[in-house]
């Protein structure tokens, strides 16, 4: 199999490790890809955002797999417009996309299908409406930047002045770009975090390894959001088996 990989961060990074490590894959391609992905992959120039420059690529390329890890070039569609082509990719659609892209749709994805979930107390297209609602609320507050701010959007207030501050930077300052167009505020909640992901084709359903992200600058859960840094819960997978889906979304 010839792969072509999404993508130019450590996550990407990983991905090719372990495709490199598989007898079936004789080649791989990363787009950006980055300084340690070339010596085990060949790095080739595009924008990973550009979803007609990403279908053009693999027009000329014709790989057997497409993998994609960022999550905008999937928020921009490049699942569907690859499979609009026949071309076997690990992305969702651009719909169910939206889950990560919104913080605003996912939160009423949830509610819409009763998925236990922190109270919102609203979304807020500017700073001064978002302010006007922090009085009142009981503390702390979490503030999220509606779209993609690459791991940075979120912001847990303890008390009013600094969820102004964040609500001014992120709306005002547009500190973490287009993804702060839109704030919600929603209820803090107190507790350990774990990420459970699950890889599905719509039909059937495989869950990985369950994981921690450990967000905050500094020990002692202190400072700034960060990207993430993972940390892999060890236990056993098991095999993929059927499962009913959200018609809804065509994963």
């Amino acid at each position: 199999m010839k792969v072509l990989v999404i993508g130019g961060g450590g996550r990407e990074h990983a991905l090719v490790w372990k495709l490199k490590q598989s007898p079936r894959v004789e080649k791989i391609w990363c787009v950006p890809g980055n300084g340690g992905i070339e010596s085990e992959a060949e790095c080739l120039p595009a924008d990973p955002a550009n979803v007609a420059e990403l279908v053009a690529l693999a027009e000329r390329l014709r790989p057997d797999l497409t993998i994609v890890g960022p999550e905008l070039p999937l928020v921009n569609g490049i699942g569907d417009a690859f499979r609009e082509r026949s071309w076997p990719i690990v992305a969702p659609s651009q719909q169910a996309a939206q889950l990560e892209g919104s913080k605003v749709f996912a939160k009423e994805f949830l509610e819409r299908h009763h998925i236990p979930t922190a109270k919102m107390y609203g979304a807020f297209e500017n700073a001064r409406d978002a302010v006007q609602t922090l009085s009142g609320l009981t503390w702390p507050v979490v503030i999220k930047a509606d779209g993609l701010c690459a791991g940075k959007g979120v912001f847990v207030a303890q008390d009013g002045a600094s969820a102004e501050d964040f609500i001014r930077r992120v709306m005002d300052k547009n500190e973490v770009g287009s993804g702060g167009k839109r704030v919600l505020l929603e209820e803090g909640l107190e507790g350990q975090e774990l990420s459970f992901i699950v890889v599905s084709d719509g039909q059937r359903y495989a869950p990985l390894v369950p994981t921690r992200d450990h967000k905050r600058a500094f020990d002692g859960n202190l400072g700034p959001n960060t990207g993430g840094y993972g940390r892999i819960l060890h236990r056993r997978a098991s095999a993929a088996r059927p499962e009913a889906t959200d018609p809804g979304l065509n994963r």
